[in-house]
């Protein structure tokens, strides 16, 4: 066999061309040092989802990257996080040159929306009115049916900084100076110069054909596709009561005298950390304090208390911390567990994959829980179950009786559906959410995004808590995204209030611990890409000493030493 293989062997000509190998079996060849862009439009259709980048031997390409080798390729679509991420930098661009040349305004990104967007300010102009923001988006749709390439330059880091100084960039002149790199690549539309986080954009404003630009008092919003709906937009849902909650997390980032991430490393360098955590914990313990003395004022009629949340967002210590609060203000809650009351495993609902759907509410019992929550109420003696996760069935629990003087306390996913609770009066109920809706930006165009923060928590607790690596807490979130998508965030707007669980050092907080767990995810697996992105994106944080985070914060939940996480109140 070897001699005959060894005759097989001849001489050629070296190959001009090269093979792109694509999941689904399908190979195409081009010359050597074609762009990925050419092969993704060969392989594209008009009713295919937009393809806004791909993953070359497991590394995330541009579409503007040559190809002078053999490679196998997955197509990154709009229907990706990182498609519509790649998707939302480029449209950010256009919109921040548009609104430079028609009004000589600079814009701030302040933060997502949920519906597919972003909201914005203008800096150095008076609010745009309608008629303005219509120009905006003419001369955008212009600027997109010219299909104008999208330039990448590598800059040294002096000529960066003083490039951001120049467009009015000041925090991000000071990043890029604690970076200590030596150059960057920046990205240029009409000779405008920015750098993005991510580093990667679209090759051309031809591939922006889905946004609009509305008036969203106060400021405007940018509007893109979703995951969901990749080649149109969502209806536009106005979210108030979040839109506060923002607003008021400005003002707690203006008060310390920390508007963006250069500003924090700083004065983490100069030793003005401990002031900010325990600032930053006291505005938690104010609000905390404020939804307790809330519920007080209305004992009277509130006979229970819900709380709902994304995953990661800190609910278990809110809901401890919120217990301690009413304790002090004469009530005595009574936490109740939703996990008690799931059917029996066979009984459980399944998803599209055919798994057990545990976050469907239907994987609840219902109707005895309805009937228990209503005797508790009125005050009847009830012996609660108990749910065993090993066997799948429900067992007896404890026997219990509620004074007039309790409260129900109810956390879990389902704690703001109103089709949960339906045997007692909405008056009766207090619904609280809890998320991390941190505004913190980067610079006035990269913002933090409140779930990269969710995730790094819950990668730090996974691998604490239950032994998870990075990787397999990273391939679990997309599930949890969905859940959420599906579960928690329709019903938001229900809350009667909103408690912010971010907190502006907590990146640097984070940043020595989910490091480590992040380097250990191998290339070539289809996490590591994601990992590469979150440790790009924590590099341009200081780190913060974690001695200095009090022992019942919210962050204790995730780097462990909390002494609220097995409090529990006598009966």
């Amino acid at each position: 066999m070897a001699d005959e293989q060894f005759y097989q062997i001849q001489p050629c000509e070296h190959r001009q061309d090269v093979q792109v190998r694509l999941p689904d079996g399908r190979v195409y060849s081009g010359p050597s040092g074609s762009r990925l862009e050419a092969f993704m439009r060969r392989i594209s259709t008009p009713q295919s989802v937009p393809i806004m980048a791909a993953l070359v031997n497991g590394r995330l390409a541009e579409l503007s990257e040559p190809l002078i080798a053999d490679v196998d390729v997955e197509p990154i679509t709009l229907a990706t996080e990182d498609g519509v991420r790649i998707y939302q930098r480029a449209l950010t661009l256009l919109l921040d040159v548009v609104t430079y040349e028609l009004f000589n305004a600079r814009i701030m990104i302040d933060h997502s929306l949920t519906f597919g967007g972003l909201f914005c300010r203008a800096l150095n102009h008076p609010p745009f009115t309608e008629q303005q923001l219509a120009q905006i988006e003419s001369r955008m749709r212009i600027l997109v049916a010219e299909d104008i390439p999208i330039q990448r330059e590598t800059m040294r880091i002096e000529d960066a900084m003083a490039n951001a100084r120049e467009h009015g960039d000041a925090g991000q002149a000071l990043l890029l100076e604690q970076s200590g790199r030596k150059e960057v690549r920046v990205h240029v539309l009409h000779n405008i110069k920015h750098y993005f986080l991510g580093r990667m954009l679209a090759p051309s404003t031809g591939y922006l054909k889905y946004f609009a630009v509305r008036n969203y008092p106060p400021g405007f919003l940018l509007q893109f596709p979703t995951r969901r709906r990749p080649t149109s937009l969502e209806p536009i849902k106005h979210s108030p009561k979040i839109t506060t909650v923002f607003r008021e997390y400005g003002q707690w980032l203006n008060l310390l005298g920390v508007p963006d991430t250069a500003s924090l490393n700083q004065d983490l360098e100069e030793s003005r950390s401990r002031e900010i955590v325990l600032v930053a914990e006291a505005f938690h313990a104010q609000k905390i304090a404020e939804i307790a003395t809330s519920i007080v004022a209305h004992r009277d009629r509130v006979r229970l208390v819900t709380i709902a949340g994304p995953s990661s967002s800190g609910k278990t210590t809110f809901a401890r911390r919120l217990t301690i609060q009413l304790l002090a203000n004469g009530l005595r809650p009574f936490p109740l567990s939703l996990d008690d009351y799931f059917v029996s495993r066979e009984e459980t609902p399944r998803d599209e994959n055919g798994d057990f759907d545990y976050e469907n509410l239907h994987a609840l019992d219902l109707d005895l829980f309805n009937k228990q929550l209503l005797a508790l109420t009125n005050g009847e003696t009830v012996t609660l179950p108990r749910y065993n996760f090993e066997t799948g069935d429900r067992e007896i629990g404890h026997t219990v009786k509620l004074s007039a003087n309790h409260v129900l306390l109810i956390e879990g996913i389902h704690g703001l559906n109103p089709n949960l609770v339906t045997q007692i009066h909405r008056e009766n109920i207090f619904r609280i959410y809890v998320s991390a809706l941190t505004q913190l930006k980067l610079d006035r165009l990269n913002r933090v995004a409140t779930s990269d923060t969710r995730l790094l928590r819950r990668i730090v607790r996974d691998a604490r808590t239950r032994g998870y690596t990075a990787r397999e807490t990273i391939a679990r979130w997309e599930s949890v995204r969905r859940g959420e998508d599906r579960n928690i965030f329709p019903y938001q707007e229900q809350a009667d209030v909103m408690f912010n669980s971010a907190l502006v050092y907590e990146l640097a907080l984070l940043k020595p611990f989910a490091e480590p767990l992040l380097r250990q995810a191998e290339p070539g697996v289809p996490e590591y890409v994601e990992a590469r992105r979150l440790l790009t994106f924590l590099e341009w944080f200081y780190p913060c000493d974690a001695s200095l985070v009090p022992e019942d914060s919210i962050l204790r939940e995730f780097i462990g030493g909390s002494v609220v996480s097995d409090f529990v109140p006598h009966l």
